[in-house]
């Protein structure tokens, strides 16, 4: 009797992998504080937690994480070591963190009971998202787990119009260069709301007529960028939130869970098609390698049949028993 086949278990009945969120953002905006009071509001809804400082700078934390950098690499020591300053000691403190990241990746596979993985970066935000080492964390943590940027603005600073369009210049880029979902998350909207920023983001005319008001080359400048960005940030999506009065935070969840949607749907798909089609590249370049070495080595044989009979036609031939002296005229008779 034959044992049934089992069927296959579905995607549903798979384990759930936990939710990586990178938080990135320019200096000031508020990121640590943000990510430790959204970890404390993920646990108190009932959410396990697990927390990775990229920072080797930092000198104060608000909250202890779980995988810290400053416990590998020591930054004092690798910018008098290596006669640094200071962003040049935390891209290498960086580069020496990512060398060891595998050993990360296995511990963090390991927490499969984990719902969401927070994950804060430098303040210094060009030395994670344009390093070597930044794009290496990130891409191991992509290939992973469901992985989702979130960009914090700092919401004062952007009531000047030039502000806020560096920072969509900036998301842009960090997203088209990631090639992950990315979230804007507005901070300190308890200081001043942030509706200026949705009516912006929504209305290219009501963002124009601020623009209006001031007619230096920087206006006219940032009226070009919105035109051609409009499209891009339109279409993201946002939340307006404070670390400090925790407003908007009830939303952060099913934000969070959008882009997680938005990664199964439409980015691993892409991020599958990429590797697959570096397969392919690396698969044709290995062939054309071994067809080259093949050829190679058959015309080395080749040549190795046609020396001998060359060597062959090439030498004197010798009648056995009888002298020979090449090269030396007999010599005459005397006569008598």
């Amino acid at each position: 009797m034959t044992d049934p086949v089992q069927p296959e278990p579905s995607s549903s009945s798979l384990p759930r992998k936990p939710l990586v969120l990178i938080f990135i953002g320019m200096a000031g905006s508020g990121k640590s504080t943000l990510v430790d009071a959204i970890r404390l509001s993920l646990k108190a809804n009932g959410k396990r937690v697990y927390t990775i400082n990229l920072d080797p700078a930092v000198t104060y934390l608000s909250y202890r994480p779980n995988i810290d950098i400053r416990d590998t690499v020591n930054y004092k020591t690798v910018m008098s070591q290596y006669t640094l300053g200071p962003n040049g000691a935390i891209l290498t403190s960086l580069n020496f963190f990512a060398t060891k990241f595998d050993q990360v990746l296995q511990i963090l596979e390991k927490k499969t009971n984990m719902d969401y993985i927070l994950i804060d970066t430098p303040g210094q935000i060009e030395m994670f998202t344009w390093s070597a080492s930044g794009q290496i964390l990130t891409d191991a943590l992509a290939s992973s787990f469901p992985t989702v940027i979130n960009y914090i603005i700092d919401t004062p600073r952007s009531q000047n119009p030039a502000t806020f369009m560096s920072n969509m210049l900036y998301a842009c880029s960090v997203m088209y260069k990631s090639k992950l979902p990315l979230q804007l998350l507005f901070n300190k909207v308890d200081i001043i709301p942030s509706q200026f920023i949705h009516d912006w983001m929504n209305d290219s005319d009501k963002l124009q007529s601020v623009l209006d008001q001031d007619d230096s080359y920087m206006s006219t400048l940032t009226h070009s960028m919105s035109l051609v960005l409009e499209e891009f940030y339109s279409t993201l999506k946002h939340a307006s939130v404070s670390a400090l009065s925790r407003e908007g935070f009830e939303q952060l969840e099913t934000l969070f869970e959008e882009g997680r949607k938005e990664y199964d749907e439409v980015f691993f798909p892409l991020m599958e098609e990429m590797k697959q089609e570096r397969q392919k590249k690396q698969d044709s370049q290995q062939s054309k390698e071994f067809e080259k070495v093949l050829a190679d080595y058959q015309a080395e044989k080749e040549q190795r049949e046609i020396e001998p009979e060359k060597e062959a036609a090439e030498r004197p031939i010798r009648f056995v028993g009888v002298p020979v002296q090449l090269g030396k005229e007999e010599e005459d008779e005397d006569v008598f």
